[in-house]
């Protein structure tokens, strides 16, 4: 008995040991970027946007290209970690591309592209999008780097390296990464996304700039503690830039219901009100700012289960927040029925030339 005593003792000590290593590991390389980086602008070219004209933006969380139809995914009550398969994730590049390039959008707000992960099988999916849309510039944003996420068990996510991508056909003067607030408690942080704004900054036929903020807020922050500090640091932002004069819209994957009526959708949906969707604050305001959302068109659907129409549940929370100067002439979501991620694109097609605060 002792004997077994001091081999279960040893298997113990080795497992706690290999785990603490692990936890070593992972803390020594975990992602830690310094709260504002400057982003490299690649393949330089394009106009200046000339005032009265209108252009199309377009904001597509493509779901590492992983997430189609067939998908679910353990975060969001489903069992699935991973593409379905390499051959999947590439049909899955192959349709979101020529969906970009069939749209031919002025500029692009993408969300989850891989760039080298487990889950979506080493595809270099911001360099597939950039070769595809060759006439655009094109920045990156990392805000998903982890040497290996170990959950779950039986078939882990592994390493992710993903972010952000925003593609142009106007001149881009300069871009940004900007950390936003609020973490998780450790270690859990370090398996967790480091949430970012990308900022490019595109000039505009009357001397002033039009400020593009691609964001992707936190998705699983329970009681939406961490969405709300993002909100907070986007509200402070975006009137700053307003203050200097700047056209300013913020396009991309809120997390949020986006909705007229939030207290209809909380009653339509019921005891199936997904875990992790939640309300914007009433304080979420920003003077002159207005929303450019499809209602028509659900942008998300629920990762529990595989698409089934009818079965999951579909909510709106891709869109753009634009400032006073910008001219909404319409917005469009497009219904591509979640075949190749779990999102909808949306596209919005703006003019600016209105009079803008801070501005003689």
């Amino acid at each position: 008995m002792r004997r077994i005593i001091m081999v279960l003792g040893v298997i113990v000590i080795v497992l706690l040991a290999g785990f603490a290593g692990f936890l070593g590991f992972i803390s020594i390389t975990d992602y830690r970027p310094k709260d504002v980086i400057r982003v490299a602008v690649d393949n330089p070219q394009g106009e200046v946007i000339p005032v009265g004209r209108e252009i199309t933006i377009t904001s597509f969380n493509t779901g590492y290209c992983g997430l189609d139809k067939h998908a679910d995914f353990f975060m969001d009550g489903g069992t699935m970690s991973r593409a379905v398969s390499r051959e999947q994730t590439s049909a899955n590049i192959d349709r979101i591309s020529s969906f970009l390039m069939g749209q031919d959008s002025d500029i692009y707000l993408l969300q989850e592209v891989d760039r080298k992960s487990r889950r979506s099988y080493g595809t270099d999916q911001y360099r597939r999008f950039c070769a595809d849309l060759a006439g655009y510039n094109s920045s990156f944003a990392t805000n998903y780097k982890v040497a290996w996420v170990p959950v779950p068990l039986a078939d882990p996510h592994g390493n992710v390296y993903s972010g952000i991508a925003t593609l142009s056909r106007y001149r881009v003067d300069g871009a940004a990464r900007y950390s936003l607030p609020g973490e998780f408690t450790w270690p859990m942080r370090l398996f967790e996304l480091d949430r970012c704004m990308m900022e490019s900054r595109l000039p505009t036929g009357d001397g002033r700039q039009l400020v593009i903020a691609n964001v992707h807020l936190s998705a699983f922050d329970k009681g939406g503690f961490i969405r709300t500090q993002q909100l907070a640091f986007l509200k402070e932002y975006a009137a700053r830039e307003l203050e200097s004069g700047n056209y300013v819209v913020i396009g991309g994957d809120w997390n949020h219901l986006l909705s007229s009526d939030p207290e209809a959708k909380k009653a339509e949906y019921g005891e199936s009100w997904p875990f992790w969707l939640q309300v914007l604050p009433d304080d979420f305001v920003i003077d002159g700012f207005r929303w450019a959302v499809d209602e028509t068109t659900p942008s998300c659907r629920t990762l529990d289960k595989p698409y089934v129409p009818g079965e999951n549940i579909e909510v709106n929370i891709d869109g753009f927040l634009v400032s006073p100067g910008v001219e909404v002439v319409h917005v469009h979501g497009h219904d591509l029925g979640f075949e190749n991620s779990d999102h909808n694109p949306v596209t919005v097609c703006v003019r600016f030339g209105e009079e803008v605060p801070g501005q003689d």
